[in-house]
């Protein structure tokens, strides 16, 4: 999407139909395990002894007056979640249209300039390949690159863009080498020397051009970067990792993963998180701020782009499937990414909170020497959308990278 065109919600949430079918099949299985939660064989663990609680509470109140109320539950729901997403479908919020200067560009990857003076020491912004950049800028009022605006900094954005023909074949050592030019721009347009703040798998792409670069980036700063891709859903990563064995070689006809594959990556953490956000958004006032900041999330989530073949099944099998980084065996034009070699300070954000990269995963990247660690209670999305995030966690990243750039 364009930013100021009008987004296309009618296929929204993305995959449509995985989450229609998800909220269908969680309304049946709770009436249809109604009747027999009293007979069933239950685990020896804490979810056994809360069911067995539950099914005496329920033959204490009566299993047909709490079949009732299950049923009239349940349609409310189901009606709460049709008409949150039609709200959401019709609400009138988009985007403002204007974008930032662009100050560099290579096949669909930009470097843009958010600094509307271009002014103040420069931090190259390194964003996921999953998703949009946008995210970091998510409302004029509630923007993290904003933020740092605001505070004296000059923010300089990857915007990784749609792969066409440039980015057939690239891999995740190809979008490095594409970093490091951008950063070699961004150098020849604010001088040096330049923090590095890299979000998500743009961490991981962060730490690697700071091995490199290791002389002119002044700081690096990792939000919610993941690194031992084994540490906590072990099995989930291995799937994964066999997925992306799966994966075509990268052709002109078929050279990139599509967006919906993409999204049910995502869909598969938690199948049932959209029903939730859509019944509850339908209790919303469509005119407040709340309701807006659900909107402008909600696009830039549905807004994914695909990612190119190799880049994918380089994440997939190298990073999910093996390991690479959790194992020290990761490496970039033969040289080893080890975070224990970075020599610039670093500010490593493990959000306590985040389902997309597991804490534990980001745990070893405070093994950086020079490494500072935060650890706001926030959910990995939350560190750019919720509402206590800039005194909570934008307020002191800013401050760390102005000390370390020589702001006055």
């Amino acid at each position: 999407m364009i930013p100021g065109e009008r987004p296309d919600r009618r296929l929204a949430p993305r995959p449509l139909p995985a989450h229609l079918t998800s909220a269908a099949g969680l309304w049946l299985s709770s009436r249809i395990a109604l009747p027999f939660l009293k007979s069933a064989s239950l685990p020896l663990s804490r979810v056994g002894q809360r069911l067995r609680a539950l099914a005496d509470e329920i033959a204490a109140f009566g299993r047909d007056e709490v079949a009732v109320a299950l049923d009239a539950e349940l349609a409310r729901r189901a009606e709460a979640y049709l008409v949150g997403l039609e709200a959401y479908r019709r609400h009138p919020y988009r985007r403002p249209a204007a974008e930032p200067a662009v100050l560099w560009r290579e096949g669909a990857t930009r470097l843009l300039d958010h600094s509307p003076g271009g002014a103040g020491p420069a931090v190259l912004v390194v964003p996921s390949l999953v998703n949009r950049w946008h995210v970091l800028d998510l409302l004029p009022e509630r923007s993290f690159l904003n933020h740092l605006a605001g505070h004296g900094l000059r923010p300089l954005v990857i915007d990784w863009g749609r792969p066409g023909a440039a980015e057939i074949g690239l891999d995740v050592e190809g979008c490095v080498d594409r970093l490091d030019r951008a950063f070699a721009a961004a150098a020849q347009a604010a001088g040096e020397p330049l923090g590095v703040l890299g979000y998500c798998m743009g961490g991981l792409f962060a730490v690697a051009l700071a091995l490199r670069r290791e002389r002119q980036v002044r700081g690096l700063a990792l939000l919610a970067t993941p690194w031992d891709f084994h540490a906590e859903r072990q099995a989930h990563a291995r799937f994964l990792g066999l997925l992306g064995d799966c994966l075509p070689a990268p052709e002109p006809a078929a050279a990139t993963m599509p967006v919906e594959l993409v999204q049910s990556l995502f869909f598969l953490l938690d199948p049932f998180l959209a029903e939730r956000k859509f019944v509850r958004f339908a209790g919303l006032d469509p005119s407040g701020a709340e309701a807006r900041g659900f909107v402008a999330l909600e696009d830039w989530i549905n807004d994914g782009v695909p990612l190119p073949l190799a880049a994918a099944r380089d994440c997939l099998c190298s990073w999910y499937g093996e390991n690479q980084p959790g194992r020290g065996a990761w490496r970039v034009t033969g040289r080893p990414v080890s975070p224990q070699a970075l020599r610039c300070p670093a500010l490593v954000v493990i959000p306590g909170r985040d389902r997309i990269v597991p804490p534990a995963s980001a745990e070893p990247l405070t093994a950086i020497p020079e490494a500072e660690v935060l650890r706001p209670p926030l959910g990995h999305v939350g560190m750019m959308s919720a509402a206590r995030a800039p005194a909570m966690l934008w307020q002191p990243i800013g401050c760390w990278l102005r000390a370390r750039l020589g702001a006055a």
